[in-house]
């Protein structure tokens, strides 16, 4: 098991807070689970204490393609994201990182996207693949809903390009019915995460959780024949 903990920084600041992000990482490993962060842009030294703590993974998504992405974010840059993605990778952390989708982009965009996460050697542990929720009172709070074929092209593609990777279904199921997750995941995710928020946003419960997991595991069992 894995326990995902995320901070709302533009960078990862030094001092106490940074200090408090250590002792919660080891608070999470002594109770025999793995950790990951997300807390924005990291150096190189910050990223070494981390692991000396016994971080497991790092979150930094790319959000979108280089090209669309000056359309969506401007408190960073598209190269301040690779060069967080490059402080991970050396300090040897397992590296989660992906994107959204449905916020206006092409299909160009999206596989700039993942042409740019496939070109990492190795490929990035963890993929997530966000719909995007359109929260009131942002920027993109009038978006539609994305396509649910889009969202399976996405997640088998990602699948194709990086086979070894866990392609996470992640932001936007709450959204989706069981039936659509399962063909998310028949299509190629095979992870998601666990808990009933992702940050600010809504996640799928624990109990229809349980319940997606009992559906796929009863599509998986061997079948039988009746007498």
């Amino acid at each position: 098991d894995r326990f995902c903990m995320g901070a709302a920084w533009r960078s990862a600041p030094e001092g106490k807070r940074f200090d408090a992000v250590l002792d919660m990482v080891r608070g999470v490993r002594a109770l025999g689970m793995e950790a990951c962060v997300t807390l924005g842009m990291l150096n190189e030294s910050q990223a070494r204490r981390l692991v000396e703590a016994g971080l497991t993974a790092y979150n930094h998504n790319l959000d979108t393609g280089p090209e669309f992405y000056g359309e969506i974010i401007t408190t960073r840059t598209y190269q301040d994201r690779l060069e967080t993605l490059k402080a991970v990778r050396g300090a040897g952390l397992e590296m989660c990182c992906g994107g959204i989708i449905g916020m206006g982009e092409s299909v160009k965009d999206r596989a700039g996207m993942l042409q740019t996460l496939a070109s990492f050697d190795p490929h990035p542990e963890s993929v997530p693949i966000n719909a995007l929720v359109a929260v009131e009172g942002t920027p993109l709070a009038g978006r539609a809903q994305i396509d649910l074929l889009d969202l399976v092209r996405m997640i088998a593609t990602t699948r194709i390009v990086m086979p070894k990777s866990r392609v996470r279904l992640s932001a936007g199921r709450s959204s989706l019915s069981q039936e659509a997750q399962i063909l998310c995941l028949v299509a190629g995710a095979n992870s998601i995460f666990y808990g009933e928020k992702l940050l600010t946003t809504n996640n799928a419960g624990v109990n229809e959780d349980d319940a997606l997991f009992a559906a796929l595991a009863a599509r998986e069992a061997p079948a039988t024949a009746a007498s």
